[in-house]
């Protein structure tokens, strides 16, 4: 989460540092938006977006070896609801439909943070683009603040791509937002073609992401989605059931 600029005209400053920063870094920052029709369903093999389907994860595992104090639970709800997003790109707006994906976190019982996403795939390259989040952090029950919100268009805010299509894996580098002073978080493909088992079971073909933003520098995270399921490790968080629809994302599901 990150301190959001003041003022258009620093947004726009900020904005024009960090596109030039970005250009520069060796993550991609373009993408072929225009010629794409966009699908708020299905998602590609390692991101599906499959409405009614909850991913909960937990770092009970790192709690019982005592690295963690805290117990963390995380549910991912990719919801039935959808969200229109219109955004300049070129010299067009484009317009386009969007999934709703939640996610709920608590600590030790306690709600510390809802965000709403919205991510679309590319019907013809099966990229999963994210267009932005709503953001609500809660202490003692109540919402504080809404730190690390941004939206495609506003403020100069562009999407990026959360995870390409299931082709396109090795050495990738990309940004996944483009929020100036808010979100640029960045993602490589570090590692691919290994096997996980975790509390909700053993998954195969699955990949290592690292995650980076220039916004700060020394936080890096790291993020493993297998073939078929998605994220099944963020950090220390384990992926711990799998609930409601079912259907795996196939090769043919972009028809």
């Amino acid at each position: 989460m990150f301190k959001a600029a003041r003022s258009i005209g620093v947004c726009g400053l900020v904005f024009a540092m960090s596109v030039a920063a970005a250009s520069d870094d060796g993550f991609t920052t373009k993408f072929p938006m225009v010629s794409c029709e966009f699908i708020s369903w299905g998602g590609n093999l390692y991101f599906p977006l499959i409405p009614g389907r909850q991913l909960y994860y937990s770092n009970a595992s790192c709690v019982a070896t005592g690295e963690c104090d805290a117990l963390t639970e995380l549910w991912i709800t990719a919801e039935r609801e959808t969200k229109r997003i219109s955004f300049p790109v070129g010299n067009t707006n484009l317009s386009l439909v969007t999934r709703v994906v939640q996610e709920r976190e608590t600590e030790n019982g306690k709600l510390v943070e809802i965000s709403r996403n919205y991510f679309a795939s590319c019907r013809s390259s099966r990229d999963v683009y994210y267009f932005g989040e709503d953001v609500d952090i809660y202490k003692n029950g109540k919402v504080v603040s809404h730190d690390g919100a941004w939206l495609s268009g506003r403020h100069g805010a562009k999407p990026g791509i959360v995870m390409p299509e299931a082709g396109f894996i090795m050495g990738s580098r990309y940004y996944q937002e483009l929020a100036p002073d808010t979100a640029l978080d960045r993602s490589e493909h570090k590692r691919v073609g290994f096997t996980m088992q975790l509390p909700a079971g053993t998954f195969n073909n699955c990949l290592e992401v690292e995650e980076t933003t220039p916004l700060e520098p020394d936080d890096i995270g790291h993020k493993i989605y297998c073939r078929g399921v998605g994220l099944v490790k963020d950090d220390d968080l384990e992926l711990t059931a799998i609930y409601g629809a079912t259907d795996a994302v196939t090769d043919a599901d972009d028809d």
